[in-house]
């Protein structure tokens, strides 16, 4: 109770430099994710690269850990309803966000369950059972240790450390972000293209 009622009186930079963290921890926990979910997809016989940036960062799971936090954070108390609006709202994020890509796109696509394993619950590929149920169980590791563990730094170290830590590791995420999404349009060699000439492989 103690340590609840402590978030409840965050200062603004503390919060911003919270959400900065999750950002960057979201993002990197979904790179982690995937590198090791195709290698098991792809029969256990190589690892692939994952994600279009040079750092190890998705964003796509970035996004759904910011709204995972802002979703559920009143509701943190009863764990059960963390994991059905997370299961609900990253469902969303998935299908909505896999669809305009698509559309907008002219057929490409980021993710396809059409062509992984344990894709039961498919829809058109872009959303199935197996992701949110995991992105659900994901919501209760972040919102009851990732989200304490930020509080906690944000509590212990001071106001210039907490900012300055915060601040760099977003700053590096969204650089690589611009800089490869900038390279892309100008149909200049990305960051894909680097681990290409390291030997590195995408999944098909």
């Amino acid at each position: 109770m103690r340590k609840q009622n402590k978030s409840r009186h965050l200062k603004t930079y503390q919060k911003l430099g919270i959400l900065f963290l999750i950002v960057v921890i979201s993002g990197f926990f979904g790179w982690v994710y995937e590198f090791f979910f195709y290698f098991l997809n792809y029969g256990c016989k190589e690892f692939y690269m994952q994600g279009g940036n040079l750092l190890p960062w998705i964003n796509i799971y970035a996004i759904g850990g910011v709204i995972i936090v802002l979703t559920t954070y009143k509701f943190r108390r009863h764990p059960w309803a963390v994991f059905l609006i997370a299961f609900f709202a990253t469902g969303i994020l998935e299908l909505v966000a896999g669809w305009l890509v698509y559309t907008i796109g002219g057929g490409t696509r980021y993710w396809d369950y059409n062509t992984e394993i344990l894709n039961f619950g498919n829809i058109g590929g872009f959303v199935c059972l197996r992701s949110v149920l995991f992105f659900g169980f994901s919501a209760l590791f972040l919102m009851y240790i990732i989200l304490p563990f930020c509080i906690h730094l944000s509590q212990k170290l001071s106001r210039r450390t907490f900012l300055i830590l915060a601040i760099t590791l977003f700053t590096l995420v969204m650089l690589d972000e611009f800089t490869n999404l900038t390279l892309k349009i100008l149909n200049l060699p990305t960051a894909m293209d680097f681990y290409r000439s390291l030997g590195w492989k995408y999944h098909p």
